[in-house]
């Protein structure tokens, strides 16, 4: 298949009629580069669904914030507007997500766990907005499930069955991968760099550029996720992490260890059916 034309397919991705409403409107809003707290805040008050959906994950320990946080206003002052974008986004995949790919969200949101404990020890500025990018990393599934779906089921079928990973069959096939289509279309979406670069090079953290730490969680963070067994990610057997992650992230083995106890209670709290409407 023609890269330039799945580029184009994929870009093309709110024309699609495959693509369910509520994810349609998401994206008009997200692409608006003028896009302000208080517009997506309106957005999100007029969708009940949504609303609550936003509040149970600000609210859950994917984000360890203390006390509850009971209105949209709020979630979106403590989040920022980045991360609310990214939020945003991945709350209105998750029926894709569970309708077509069963496990991913969960593990999406496993990986978004490890990445903000992993950034908290780190100690950088916005573990948030790092959780967000972990949230999103596996966006590009999401993307291929909606622009290609025959085709892409089949791929992940035949990656099990040749017992490669994803990226290798969807190279093959697409001529790209998952997480470079997460990444131009992250682009098309006007999302900062330090979430670009995170979902794009989740797989190469080595040709991050100007975001190399975050980029190395992320990818850590995925490994972890899958190494733990929470969801599904497609892959058979857990990928290795990349030298240049263990050098860069410098983590001793009684470290990961902790990583790993860290995580238990928030990945068991958030557990399945996390985001259903029961």
């Amino acid at each position: 298949m023609n890269v330039k034309e799945v580029i184009a397919r994929v870009e093309r991705i709110e024309s699609l009629p495959t693509i369910p409403p509520i994810l349609k409107k998401i994206l008009s809003i997200i692409e608006d580069p003028n896009i302000s707290l208080n517009k997506i805040t309106e957005f999100v008050s007029t969708d009940p669904t949504l609303t609550a959906r936003i509040l149970k994950m600000v609210n859950s320990p994917v984000y360890g914030f203390p006390g509850r946080i009971s209105s949209i206003s709020h979630a979106m002052v403590i989040l920022g507007l980045n991360a609310v974008k990214g939020l945003l986004l991945g709350v209105s995949v998750f029926e894709i997500m569970q309708k077509n790919m069963i496990g991913l969200w969960e593990h999406s949101l496993s990986t978004a766990i490890f990445a903000r404990i992993i950034a908290t020890k780190k100690e950088l500025q916005s573990p948030e907005e790092i959780s967000i990018a972990g949230l999103l990393h596996d966006i590009g599934k999401v993307i291929f499930i909606i622009a290609f779906k025959d085709e892409y089921l089949k791929l992940l079928e035949s990656a099990r069955i040749k017992k490669q990973y994803i990226y290798e069959v969807e190279r093959d096939y697409f001529g790209i991968t998952h997480a470079e289509i997460g990444g131009i279309i992250a682009q098309k979406w006007h999302f900062p760099s330090k979430l670009i670069e995170p979902i794009m090079y989740h797989h190469r953290p080595q040709v991050s550029e100007k975001f190399k730490l975050e980029t190395a969680i992320v990818h850590l963070s995925n490994t972890l996720a899958i190494a733990r067994g929470i969801g599904y990610s497609g892959e058979i057997f857990v990928p290795s992490v990349h030298v240049y992650t263990w050098e860069l992230l410098n983590f001793r083995e009684e470290e990961i260890v902790e990583i790993f106890k860290e995580a238990e209670e928030p990945l068991y709290a958030t557990g399945e059916n996390f985001l259903s409407d029961e």
